[in-house]
């Protein structure tokens, strides 16, 4: 990688929100930090939010009788999702792929079982095309990148069922 490329890739990541880079070419290591980087650890699975409750508003301007609060829906409790899912991740930052061309089937489904080893997809970062391996063996449960959109480090790609 020569300075021109770092500096433009440098500008890139200025842009973008992500929040570290890393990247490893044989002897050549790279490893960049923005603005964005928080020390403290990151979790991978996403905050639950509840959906907000609704308070009446009452007007206490009026004589009429203020509403009853029995006809307000109440939320729903949020039900947490129990599974033993493992995740496969992005080992890189890139534009994720299912397949290996335009006009070829994608290299798994949901549904598809996977052996440890097996190509799950194609990340290309700087016009270099990397087939991504799965590192665990059982059922692919759910695809969570669509095709052809940027993926970060570390993102996760897919959900597997190891069971």
């Amino acid at each position: 990688m020569n300075f021109n490329e770092i500096m433009q890739l440098v500008k890139f990541l200025n842009k973008s929100e992500l929040t570290e880079f890393k990247l490893k070419d044989g002897e050549f290591e790279l490893q960049v930090r923005t603005k964005h980087f928080m020390k403290s650890k990151i979790v991978s699975t996403p905050p639950t939010y509840a959906a907000p409750s609704i308070v009446p508003h009452v007007d206490t301007t009026s004589s009429a009788p203020a509403p009853s609060t029995d006809s307000v829906p109440t939320p729903a409790p949020v039900a947490e999702e129990k599974n033993n899912y493992i995740e496969v991740k992005s080992p890189m930052v890139g534009t994720f792929y299912r397949s290996p061309a335009p006009d070829k089937p994608p290299y798994v489904k949901v549904g598809d079982a996977i052996n440890a080893g097996d190509t799950v997809c194609i990340i290309e970062a700087m016009k270099l095309f990397n087939e991504i391996e799965a590192e665990v063996t059982g059922k692919i449960v759910k695809v969570l990148v669509e095709d052809a959109s940027p993926v970060e480090y570390d993102q996760v790609l897919f959900l597997v069922d190891p069971s």
